[in-house]
């Protein structure tokens, strides 16, 4: 059992590498098995299709972003005192960690799969549904935490503002990956630090919050 969850992990891992860089659709199962070192009815024993093992990845993905925030915001919250500086630190601390990786980070397998939906299934862009929910349900509720502390400067909807964090991550990728400048993701995320700061900054009330 446990060969079989190291092969299985294998084949996500080179799976993974070679649709970061050039996508699902040209990304075939051939080349998996080969860089897999397996048989290609050992690929079929662990993912019937590309479909399952498409879904196989999302989530993965959803439980490795998951982890990783966690720990993010869950220093920031040891760091900071209240909901406003955790996500501030937080959000400090995700532009640091993309600091880190020189090459720039790898990419994200659940935008990848949302620019090809058309390959997959309903269960696969479903999985990736759940994905990007998931992150505005995070988001959100760190937010509903700062505006029961803070007023706002400008009254703006928690559901887009909760979006806006995933969406200049990704954003950030993407602008990064295509002038091959690994900086910019971090460049990014460091200005939605600003923009909250400047959001929930004192001095400009704001009588009622669409929430």
């Amino acid at each position: 059992m446990a060969r079989g969850s190291e092969t299985r992990s294998k084949i996500m891992d080179v799976a993974q590498e070679a649709i970061l860089a050039k996508g699902f659709e040209a990304t075939s199962i051939e080349e998996i098995v080969a860089g897999s070192e397996i048989t290609r009815s050992g690929f079929f024993y662990h993912f019937p299709d590309k479909n399952a093992l498409a879904h196989a990845l999302i989530d993965r993905h959803i439980a490795v972003e998951n982890e990783l925030f966690d720990d993010l915001f869950g220093r920031a919250a040891e760091l900071g005192e209240g909901p406003l500086q955790t996500m501030l630190i937080g959000l400090k601390l995700l532009a640091e960690m993309l600091d880190d990786m020189p090459n720039g980070h790898p990419g994200c397998i659940v935008a990848t799969a949302a620019y090809q939906d058309r390959l997959f299934n309903r269960e696969v862009r479903e999985a990736n549904k759940r994905a990007v929910l998931g992150w505005r349900t995070r988001f959100r509720a760190m937010f509903e935490d700062i505006v029961a502390n803070h007023d706002m400067r400008d009254n703006v909807d928690l559901d887009p503002l909760a979006d806006m964090v995933s969406a200049v991550i990704e954003g950030g990728l993407t602008i990064s990956r295509a002038l091959d400048e690994p900086p910019i993701t971090a460049q990014q995320v460091r200005l939605m630090q600003s923009y909250v700061k400047l959001l929930f900054a004192p001095g400009v009330a704001v009588a009622a919050h669409q929430r």
